[in-house]
């Protein structure tokens, strides 16, 4: 445990808990240099990562009273290091999901978004004030969320200051499940345990190459797709897989139960 964070194993699964509820996890710079080591910890010694908060939140964004006596070029600097903390969930070494309940609110939501998995349960309420505040967004929502929910919904939030509940979050993309108040955090176990199973390298494609073929023209993802399809499939992992499901050791696919 830091000062701001907790820290647990479950298996192969690392828990980080926001732990600052007096202040809604309300994000510091110092919070976020806590986070960056807690960060190292679990790619050290885990295959995935769930993130949640502690208290009625999961985080409101961040320490306003400190943002506002920072001069511009302080305000950059703060910022670029929120862009490199977050950026090494969004793409870092090993899967990260995110369990939402509460506020997601400004940088919080801008955490949230850089996780590959946002569960959020019933109580989760999202929201981009910064319109209101005076402010702009400086921790990666710009590119982020913009990419999940789209630029137009965006400036809704943060021109209106509008608050969307966990369902239109959904519908939206901005989480991928909706779940019963108080069980985000379990259900994001189980998945991040169940994505601690995968092949590393392919976990690792799937975090890194995704987001940037995205980025490509649509020649040019097709080209690196084939490429990394074929690395990912010759490693040994994978032909031990492979061969388990053909010699039919491995489980097929099934419909959904849920």
């Amino acid at each position: 445990m830091t000062e701001f964070l907790t820290f647990e194993m479950r298996g192969d699964v690392a828990l980080i808990g926001l732990n600052r509820p007096g202040k809604r996890n309300g994000i510091s710079d110092r919070f976020g240099e806590e986070l960056d080591g807690v960060i190292s910890r679990a790619e050290a010694v885990a295959k995935a990562a769930v993130i949640f908060g502690h208290g009625p939140h999961f985080c409101a964004g961040p320490d306003l009273a400190e943002h506002v006596h920072k001069s511009p070029i302080e305000g950059v600097h703060g910022s670029r290091r929120w862009h490199q903390v977050f950026g090494r969930i969004q793409q870092g070494r090993i899967p990260w999901f995110a369990a939402l309940h509460g506020a997601v609110v400004g940088g919080g939501f801008e955490l949230a978004a850089s996780a590959q998995v946002r569960v959020a349960d019933e109580t989760a309420f999202l929201a981009l004030p910064e319109g209101q505040r005076g402010i702009f967004l400086g921790g990666g929502g710009s590119v982020r969320c913009a990419r999940l929910i789209g630029s137009a919904r965006m400036s809704d939030m943060m021109l209106t200051g509008r608050s969307i509940d966990a369902a239109t979050a959904e519908r939206w993309n901005a989480v991928q499940y909706v779940v019963p108040a108080g069980t985000a955090v379990e259900r994001a176990v189980d998945m991040a345990a169940r994505a601690a199973t995968n092949v590393e390298i392919t976990n690792y494609a799937i975090i890194h190459a995704l987001p940037r073929i995205q980025d490509m023209s649509s020649e040019d993802g097709l080209f690196v797709e084939s490429f990394i399809a074929s690395f990912t499939a010759t490693s040994p992992e994978a032909e031990e897989r492979l061969r388990a499901f053909l010699e039919k050791r491995a489980a097929k696919v099934a419909a959904p139960t849920e």
